[in-house]
């Protein structure tokens, strides 16, 4: 089966014009396809409401139990749900759902981590409850037999460890996971990133600087070079990975490019 697997990023999510333009987009997609959701951006704003500063370290957030409770509520939630009702406006039915959903994402609490610094020093990290994913934690039988149904599943950033704890988990990860456990079962899978730059900028604030194919050592050197910082390091490093556990393609687009070449063709 060919599959579809796209991820949306938090500033789309948190623009409804922009959500709605590129959900009658992802709608309009033929065949099987799957939807995975950030909403860090919404989040940020209701943890500021709340007197809670976000943490991100290297792109990923830093998630105690009140950063937990409130990632949770907005993507499991509000998001989750905003999406799925626009999905059923352009007659697409789709199912919101979080890691702990029928076991669809089990993760792992990550333990503290040696963060490499750009200066070459490293820092020990505690994430919190952060969770970890592996292509074998992911509930592929019960996701394509949603497909097969015609049902599409849009998946949060919220997973569980199976033993009642919620995690944060980041989005990106997530697609790529979910992207990989599906090519191992067989399906032909295409892995699209949209958010709202036309995809990996050479120059971040030049939109004219677009980088329209990269390999992984390509990645390595800019990374090297502090051209690539911030959130573009996790998605970059879950594209390659997917590439190299054999999802068929990935690219990184403009969420309004979704329907055309427009973007970052990886390989």
């Amino acid at each position: 089966m060919q599959i579809k697997l796209v991820k949306i990023g938090g500033n789309v999510v948190d623009d409804p014009k922009r959500l709605e333009s590129f959900i009658a987009d992802f709608a309009a997609l033929e065949g099987p396809k799957i939807l995975v959701h950030g909403g860090g951006v919404m989040a940020n704003k209701l943890l500021k409401k709340l007197d809670i500063e976000p943490v991100m370290i290297q792109g990923r957030r830093v998630t105690d139990a009140q950063t937990l409770e409130v990632v949770t509520m907005v993507y499991a939630g509000l998001c989750s749900k905003n999406i799925v009702a626009l999905m059923q406006k352009y007659s697409s039915p789709a199912i919101g759902l979080c890691g702990a959903d029928a076991g669809t994402i089990v993760a792992t609490k990550r333990k503290p981590l040696n963060i490499t610094n750009l200066d070459g020093t490293s820092t020990l990290v505690d994430f919190g409850y952060v969770g970890d994913v592996k292509s074998e934690g992911i509930n592929t039988d019960f996701l394509l037999n949603l497909i097969s149904n015609g049902i599409t599943p849009v998946l949060s950033a919220i997973t569980s460890d199976a033993q009642g704890q919620l995690l944060n988990t980041n989005a990106d990860t997530i697609a790529s996971s979910v992207a990989v456990a599906l090519a191992q079962k067989g399906q032909q899978i295409s892995l699209i990133y949209c958010f709202e730059k036309k995809g990996v900028l050479l120059d971040a604030s030049d939109e004219d600087s677009l980088i329209e194919e990269m390999d992984f050592d390509y990645y390595q050197k800019l990374k090297l070079e502090g051209r690539i910082v911030g959130g573009m390091i996790p998605k970059l490093d879950n594209s390659f990975a997917a590439i190299s556990a054999g999802v068929a393609t990935v690219e990184i687009k403009d969420a309004k490019n979704l329907n055309n070449k427009i973007g970052t063709l990886l390989h």
